[in-house]
């Protein structure tokens, strides 16, 4: 399947939906739920067997993926705040819950549950420090993008799992941009 050209511009949608999808222990799609046919632009037959990364937008630093697959691959569930890219080539941007399942002690199945980041969330804080992570790929490759973000994340005292939980739990509680900022970074 060829991969669609970028454009800056959001998908319209029902940010009030959970997008859902599951995948074989290789990342292969099995079930995509209407809201995510409906986001990505894809027909149902179009995702099923297909890899979950043609959703992926190339604005995405390489190492989250890493992280994200090194986690799951030792079976830990994850959380990841991701931008896509819809077959027509616009974005989307999604909070992920990851989970594993397991059958018999060896993956059977992992579990993706998506919904709507705010945009002060998106702007503020993600894109800045993934762009940082983007230009640290393109110099140094995905090791040396690797060491920035655990350094980062050493110095904010969590892994990646933990700073996206603590956005989640402050997204969650809500309340004014001063409330949100102030549970966020304490």
């Amino acid at each position: 399947m060829i991969k669609p050209i970028p454009v800056n511009k959001e998908v319209a949608w029902d940010k009030t939906k959970t997008i859902m999808s599951k995948t074989d222990p290789r990342g292969v799609i099995e079930y995509a739920n209407d809201a995510f046919i409906e986001v990505s632009g894809y027909e149902e037959h179009e995702l099923m067997g297909q890899p979950q990364n043609i959703v992926r937008h190339p604005d995405m630093p390489k190492v989250i993926f890493k992280i994200l697959w090194d986690n799951l691959k030792a079976g830990r569930n994850m959380h990841a705040i991701i931008k896509n890219m819809a077959k027509n080539g616009r974005y989307y941007w999604v909070i992920t819950d990851f989970e594993v399942k397991l059958a018999g002690g060896d993956i059977a199945n992992y579990y993706g549950r998506r919904r709507a980041v705010p945009q002060q969330v998106i702007s503020d804080i993600i894109e800045p420090l993934y762009e940082k992570l983007i230009q640290i790929e393109k110099v140094g490759g995905i090791a040396a993008s690797e060491k920035y973000f655990n350094g980062f994340l050493e110095e904010k005292g969590k892994d990646y799992n933990t700073y996206i939980k603590g956005i989640i739990t402050a997204i969650d509680k809500g309340g004014d941009k001063k409330g949100f900022f102030a549970r966020f970074f304490d």
